[in-house]
């Protein structure tokens, strides 16, 4: 074969992978403009957005709030060396309990700016 042979073919074949690609990006655009609108019409058969008298109102009593209060840890009982082991449904529902004391900690002047964050107070 020749070189002008070889030449040709491989711009036939050049061609050709053009061609696949091209028709490849046809495929894939055609198959996300279907997809939308199938989509748009999903959503012209979901149901209407509430009118403003079905939106949600405030209870009587008035808006919630939230409950602040300081927690502890609440640790799994160790069993002695012949008791019986403890099982699941013996465990407590969460990891930490109501504090005994529910003062809040605050902020003094002249420490940190955080709890135990250490550092030199502000006066030194």
């Amino acid at each position: 074969m020749s070189t002008a042979t070889y030449e040709l073919l491989a711009a036939a074949q050049h061609t050709l992978n053009m061609t696949a690609a091209f028709l490849g990006g046809l495929v894939i655009a055609g198959a996300l403009i279907w997809a939308v609108r199938v989509g748009l019409r999903v959503l012209d058969r979901d149901t209407s957005h509430p009118r403003p008298d079905e939106q949600p109102k405030l209870p009587p009593t008035g808006p919630v709030r939230e409950e602040r209060e300081m927690r502890e840890p609440d640790d799994v009982p160790v069993a002695g060396a012949g008791g019986a082991r403890l099982l699941p449904h013996q465990l407590h529902p969460a990891s930490t309990r109501r504090g005994k004391d529910q003062t809040r900690r605050r902020w003094l002047p002249g420490s940190t700016g955080s709890f135990g964050g250490g550092g030199l107070p502000r006066g030194l």
